[in-house]
């Protein structure tokens, strides 16, 4: 098994890359659904959720009220640090059951949004940095997302800078092309991951 841990910048279209890496045979792991998945109605993670946060923190049908939420851990780096501490175990023992049900020679790939702020590139056999110029990121958020220039300039100045991403990248995909050269860029990438899938460790 091959585990690939795929990022990119807000924008930069992480997204299309990893629906055609499934496409070729990719087994995803996709760190933001999981994190909503543990946080379920009825799950031991809400419920942990709303004893540290209280009641307040659920919408009136018994799912997580995310925005509000937000507005409270994101004002307060303590308590975004106690619902880290809470959520990302959880996500972490989910992503490794779902690694571990895989067949021998898959090729597991690890969607992490946060995976070049939060350190974790030598988690993985391989790490994929799909990459695309700040302006065509704006360009996406603003366009094809809705969201004013200005909110979409704080988000990405939130992440990790693109020359920090580079660095950790054993492979760089370039996303500031027409969707047939992507296609065939990750058509690429995925005869050599699928080859290093299969050779002997």
């Amino acid at each position: 098994m091959l585990s690939v841990g795929l990022t990119g910048g807000i924008g930069a279209g992480k997204s299309e890359v990893s629906r055609l890496l499934v496409e070729h045979g990719a087994v995803l792991i996709d760190a933001d659904r999981i994190a909503r998945e543990v946080v379920a109605p009825g799950t031991p993670g809400l419920a942990a959720v709303v004893a540290a946060f209280g009641e307040e923190v659920l919408a009136e049908d018994g799912s997580l009220d995310r925005p509000k939420l937000g507005s409270i851990v994101f004002a307060d780096p303590e308590k975004l640090a106690e619902l880290n501490s809470i959520v990302h175990p959880l996500v972490g023992e989910r992503s490794r059951a779902l690694e571990e049900a895989a067949a021998e020679d898959a090729v597991v790939v690890h969607d992490v949004p946060l995976l070049t702020e939060n350190g974790l590139a030598p988690l993985y056999d391989v790490v994929v940095v799909v990459d695309a110029d700040p302006a065509t990121q704006l360009d996406r958020l603003v366009r094809l997302r809705g969201m004013t220039e200005q909110d979409a300039r704080a988000r990405m100045a939130a992440q990790a800078t693109r020359e920090q991403r580079r660095e950790i990248a054993d492979v760089i995909i370039d996303n500031d092309v027409p969707l047939d050269r992507l296609r065939s860029r990750v058509a690429e990438v995925w005869a050599e991951l699928a080859r290093r899938a299969h050779q002997p460790r």
